[in-house]
């Protein structure tokens, strides 16, 4: 009499993308004997929890690159700090001082600030940060920095002149200049102007934003000097992550009305 035999063929399942590395096999006591976790990315997204979640994402890919960058403004911005802290009497001396912590406050810090905020940019936007950029703007673009700079102070002093919610009001509609500026090549007022038009309706989320960032620097003091470091850091790449959320709304809306 015949034996009947039954034969059963192993045949690979299809491969589950994104969760297995290899085939599957089907066994009575089957595991898995490859698995790979795998990381899904933030994206930049329009919203206060979505910028500070991106912008934390971002600086833990590039932590020493930003790291850097806010050693290098930080170490740039201590002249100015030192010249208004001194305790010189009055006198000549004061008055150079001063004269002099002017001068540097507005005709070459800015130039930095700039080229740090272009570098965070690159950094959100994961493109190649090249640290001669931070200087760029004494090659390429230093007028329209310098007077971008002075037009958007001299907009946002007028503003906390007239009983302070204007300056504040000022201050978050024009938070993107910088960006536009070094991003984008526009002109000082063309940067104003579009700044204004891109925070049309992101003004108490930018003012949110700048109230989290309160407590989120309490926090980094509470971590002594690293902990202010990556607080600090944390809050610039947040709110460059905001303006690369918008930047891309924005890419997509001058897309579609050319179609």
């Amino acid at each position: 009499m015949p034996i009947n035999t039954l034969v059963v063929i192993l045949k690979p399942l299809p491969k589950l993308e994104g969760i297995c590395a290899g085939p599957l096999y089907l066994y009575p006591n089957f595991k898995f004997s490859r698995m790979e976790t795998v990381k899904i990315e933030k994206k930049p997204r329009t919203t206060i929890s979505g910028s500070y979640g991106y912008g934390w994402q971002q600086l833990w890919k590039y932590p020493l690159y930003f790291f850097l960058i806010m050693l290098i403004i930080g170490l740039a911005e201590s002249p100015a700090s030192m010249a208004r802290e001194s305790e010189l009497d009055g006198g000549a001396g004061l008055v150079l001082l001063q004269i002099f912590s002017a001068a540097y406050a507005f005709l070459l810090l800015p130039v930095i600030t700039y080229g740090g905020n272009l570098l965070f940019l690159r950094g959100v936007r994961n493109e190649e940060m090249d640290f001669s950029e931070l200087f760029v703007g004494f090659r390429e673009r230093y007028v329209p920095i310098i007077l971008a700079n002075l037009l958007k102070f001299a907009l946002v002093g007028i503003g906390f002149v007239f009983l302070i919610i204007p300056g504040i009001i000022l201050l978050c509609r024009l938070a993107f200049v910088s960006f536009l500026v070094m991003d984008k090549h526009m002109e000082p007022i063309a940067a104003i102007e579009k700044s204004w038009q891109m925070t049309r309706g992101q003004g108490w989320k930018i003012f949110g934003m700048g109230l989290l960032a309160i407590p989120v620097f309490i926090g980094g003091l509470l971590c002594f000097v690293v902990g202010v470091f990556v607080s600090v850091t944390w809050i610039y790449t947040a709110f460059t992550s905001l303006y690369h959320a918008l930047d891309i709304k924005d890419q997509e809306r001058l897309q579609a009305d050319v179609f």
